[in-house]
C-alpha cells in the first residue's frame, strides 16, 4: 500500500529533504549531513517519501542516490487547484469592495 503523500509532506524534515533533493540527487549519508539527527532517522524519512513515490532511487556501485519525482507533485497541485480558484475569486471580490470604498471615500 502506498503512503499518503499529504502525510509525507506534513513533516518539516521531509519537506526539507525534498528541497535538498530537488536540486540534485543525494545519498542518505549526504542528506543526513544537513540535519541534526541520526542517519537512521533520515533514512526513515526517505522511506516515507519513497513509499509515496516522491523519491526514486538509483543505485550506482554501493551508493544509492535518491532523486526527486516532480511528476508526483502534480497530485498535490491538482488538489490545491480547487482552493486556488476559490481564493482567487474571494480576492477579486475583496478588490472590488476596496475599490468601491476608496471611490466613495474620494468622492466625499
Amino acid at each position: 500500500m502506498k503512503g499518503d503523500i499529504f502525510q509525507a509532506i506534513a513533516d518539516p524534515t521531509r519537506r526539507a529533504i525534498l528541497v535538498l533533493i530537488a536540486t540534485r540527487a543525494m545519498t542518505p549519508n549526504a542528506l543526513a549531513e544537513h540535519f541534526d539527527t541520526t542517519r537512521q532517522a533520515v533514512s526513515k524519512h526517505i522511506k516515507v517519501l519513497a513509499d509515496c513515490d516522491l523519491l526514486t532511487q538509483n543505485k550506482a556501485g554501493r551508493e544509492i542516490y535518491y532523486h526527486f519525482n516532480p511528476g508526483k507533485m502534480k497530485e498535490i497541485d491538482h488538489w490545491l487547484e480547487q482552493f486556488k480558484k476559490h481564493w482567487e475569486d474571494r480576492f477579486s471580490q475583496l478588490d472590488a469592495v476596496l475599490i468601491n470604498l476608496n471611490s466613495s471615500k474620494n468622492e466625499k
